[in-house]
């Protein structure tokens, strides 16, 4: 493997560090964790007033009074989502053996990469066997998406990990759980079994042929009896406009990027309930939205990501 080295200018901060031309791929979250290990750059999520890394950049500087501030803001937000960028145009893992072959030796990677800290995500993952949920021939257990059909990815490990983490206190016993673009099925059965024979997980899909095919894969896992009994529910629809029926919900997950964040998933989401969305087009982040008691939300962005967009059947279908 070949690499070079590059200085990144950012935002007034400097760092210099090896970046290798092949790489793993790491959320911005995790970066400072293993620099060290895979030898790469240090690289954070700007604004136009804070750095990740403690610098700050102070506004008089850029106060917007003048063109050549507006267009220096501009060109150092471009320059830093492109730098962004370039750890997730690869294959979108955090490691890239090979040689894992079982449910748990994913997990204890992911519990090595500081993805899943909680016991609660650990057990739930560990329940529910990735293997079922993959398509026969794909490496279950490496941390990449994988193709399902359709146009649509079952989404890579820590992907899951991350958003089981973010919604842990949203899906505990007897809460409501909805799952948009719930593909193979994975992450909803992962819910079902958090919320337990009192609670509700529904899962969204408006492919009819992965629902199909994902109440085959959660027959076979440890949440089969949850969809027996009708707590675990799958359904052919447009999840942009949730599922009602069974509304509101403590947690709702989207496994597609959206343009914008779908006002009925809002109307749908419980005072005191987590949404966690991807949100944009180009450029991603995965946002956390958390509706107050009053119904106003509280947004922030947890990390830069890449998913495939939340769009209607006929456009994912030609690819859009």
């Amino acid at each position: 493997m070949h690499s070079t080295s590059h200085s990144v200018i950012a935002w007034g901060c400097r760092y210099r560090a090896p970046i290798k031309l092949s790489f793993s791929y790491l959320t911005p979250r995790h970066l400072h964790r293993r620099t060290r290990e895979l030898s790469l750059p240090t690289v954070a999520v700007f604004s136009t007033s804070t750095i990740s890394s403690g610098c700050r950049l102070p506004n008089r500087h850029f106060t917007g009074n003048s063109l050549f501030s507006r267009m220096e803001i501009m060109r150092r937000t471009v320059l830093s989502h492109l730098i962004s960028m370039l750890f997730y145009v690869s294959k979108q893992r955090i490691w890239t053996g090979g040689g894992i072959n079982k449910n748990n030796e994913m997990l204890d990677h992911l519990q090595r990469y500081g993805v899943i800290k909680s016991k609660k995500t650990a057990e739930v993952m560990k329940s529910i066997d990735r293997a079922l949920f993959v398509p026969e021939g794909a490496s279950p257990y490496v941390d990449s998406p994988v193709q399902i059909g359709y146009n649509a990815t079952i989404s890579a490990p820590h992907m899951h990990a991350t958003c089981l983490e973010l919604l842990q206190n949203n899906l505990k016993p007897g809460m409501h759980a909805l799952d948009v673009g719930s593909g193979t099925g994975y992450l909803t059965a992962c819910f079902a079994v958090m919320v337990g024979p009192q609670g509700r997980a529904v899962g969204v899909e408006h492919i009819p042929e992965l629902v199909d095919s994902s109440i085959v894969n959660i027959q076979k896992s440890a949440a089969a009896q949850l969809l027996k009994e009708g707590i675990l529910s799958m359904h052919a629809g447009d999840g942009r406009l949730g599922w009602p029926q069974f509304a509101p919900y403590d947690a709702i997950h989207v496994g597609a990027a959206a343009s914008e964040i779908p006002e009925a998933l809002i109307e749908q989401l419980k005072p005191g309930g987590r949404l966690v969305i991807p949100v944009g087009n180009i450029f991603q982040d995965l946002k956390v939205v958390d509706k107050n008691m009053d119904g106003s939300l509280s947004v922030r962005s947890e990390t830069s990501v890449r998913y495939v967009p939340l769009t209607s059947r006929e456009a994912q279908l030609r690819g859009e």
